[in-house]
């Protein structure tokens, strides 16, 4: 059976019964810490782990990087961007080998990087972050605020969200062998995974 993804939507998933909604996908990037920017640079694929966050009103997702470096130099010469994030859970073992799998829920976005250069944006941006990661520091109280020389050596990116998709394969147990086809598998491996 020849499966073509281009046939479909690029944020439709082959397995309906994991698809996960907008409400849902919100929920997660809220809580994962890092997520994964992948660019290109010619034919060559490079990818990025950063702090990130979403901004619901302008359905965008911020993150930043040193002034200078490849995500920079990638981010100003071509525009698509794909973004990753998920968590994962416990292992899944099963008696049939193609069965055994792990907990996890993932978001992917399509979408096209723009830097910021507006240092108000920048500004915005950065303490976007730091109130995703550090919601209970009071900036000008607990921490000293961005200075203008910190937002110079700093490059600030948004992600303009085309499309996204969330799966969730949470289950208990991995699917096992019936009716006899293999032996039951030894409970120590449910509880060791």
């Amino acid at each position: 059976m020849a499966y073509d993804p281009n046939k479909r939507p690029i944020n439709q998933s082959r397995i309906k019964n994991m698809e996960m909604d907008d409400e849902w996908i919100i929920g997660i990037l809220d809580k994962i810490k890092v997520g994964h920017i992948s660019t290109l640079n010619g034919e060559q694929p490079f990818i990025n782990p950063s702090s990130f966050f979403y901004n619901k009103d302008k359905h965008e997702i911020y993150f930043h990087s040193n002034a200078y470096g490849r995500m920079r130099f990638n981010a100003e010469r071509g525009p698509k961007v794909c973004f990753e994030c998920s968590r994962s859970g416990r292992l899944l073992p099963s008696n049939l080998a193609l069965e055994m799998s792990f907990q996890y829920e993932c978001v992917i976005v399509y979408g096209h990087i723009r830097v910021i250069g507006s240092m108000i944006e920048k500004r915005e941006v950065l303490n976007g972050l730091l109130h995703k990661y550090f919601n209970e520091m009071i900036s000008g109280k607990d921490y000293r605020p961005i200075t203008n020389e910190e937002l110079k050596q700093t490059s600030v990116y948004g992600i303009r969200i085309d499309s996204w998709s969330g799966k969730k394969n949470w289950e208990e147990k991995a699917e096992q062998a019936e009716d006899g086809e293999w032996p039951d598998l030894d409970k120590k491996w449910f509880d060791r995974y």
